[in-house]
């Protein structure tokens, strides 16, 4: 029992030096999400904020309502690839071991 909690006092302290530094990595990462062969295209960073989205000529033949389901998918396809990466990051950081809600309030 006293062997987990010096693992996790271990764990926690580890985490409050890396944690800032995987963040700050994670900001500067860039994600990219594609639709229709790259008709519209969405970029969002680490932090899984919208930084840049293309819509190509191309994409206008699918009218308005069409080209909102597109942006939405680039949008959410790109989010999906920043936030794997971060769950992945907190893995690494933790050694794989389960923190329960606390790994979404640590991020």
């Amino acid at each position: 029992m006293f062997g987990d909690i010096g693992k996790m006092m271990k764990l926690a302290s580890e985490m409050k030096t890396k944690l800032p530094e995987m963040k700050a990595k994670l900001g500067q990462s860039v994600y990219i999400g594609e639709a229709e062969g790259g008709a519209v295209r969405a970029t969002v960073n680490g932090k899984l904020k919208l930084t840049d989205l293309v819509i190509s000529p191309d994409a206008m033949f699918k009218g308005p309502e069409g080209v909102a389901e597109l942006v939405i998918a680039t949008v959410e396809a790109a989010q999906d690839q920043a936030a794997k990466a971060a769950e992945e990051a907190m893995k690494e950081l933790t050694g794989g071991m389960d923190l329960g809600g606390l790994g979404d309030m640590l991020g």
